[in-house]
């Protein structure tokens, strides 16, 4: 985006013009990582986001360990802005794509089947 000044002593909103502002995206020192699920916690003031993989204990057949790797400490203004922009995206993917299935067709099948034998 250009940024546009309005002409001198005018205030933009007066002038029925909007300001736009050229903003720089630095991912110099960005990193990574992979999530298969989330939780969050809340506060008050603050959203909470804990990013990380669900993955199953070596042995033991239902149990499962959510290793942490990220974690993410937003404000409510900032939190909701990021549900609007999830769900315009998840959206937009649904119309091109199909709905997305959040648990795939057979999983975790067996193990209902079984609780109720």
């Amino acid at each position: 985006m250009a940024e546009t000044t309005p002409p001198t002593g005018t205030n933009p909103q007066q002038a029925g013009e909007s300001r736009e502002i050229q903003i720089k995206v630095d991912e110099s020192d960005v990193t990574s990582n992979y999530a298969n699920t989330i939780r969050t916690s809340t506060t008050f003031e603050e959203v909470i986001l804990d990013f990380g993989l669900n993955m199953p204990v070596a042995g033991q057949q239902n149990q499962m360990v959510f290793k942490v790797h990220n974690q993410v400490i937003m404000n409510w203004a900032g939190a909701k802005r990021l549900a609007l922009s999830l769900s315009q995206l998840i959206r937009a993917r649904e119309e091109r794509f199909g709905e997305i299935e959040l648990q795939p067709p057979g999983v975790g099948a067996p193990a209902a089947q079984a609780k109720n034998d």
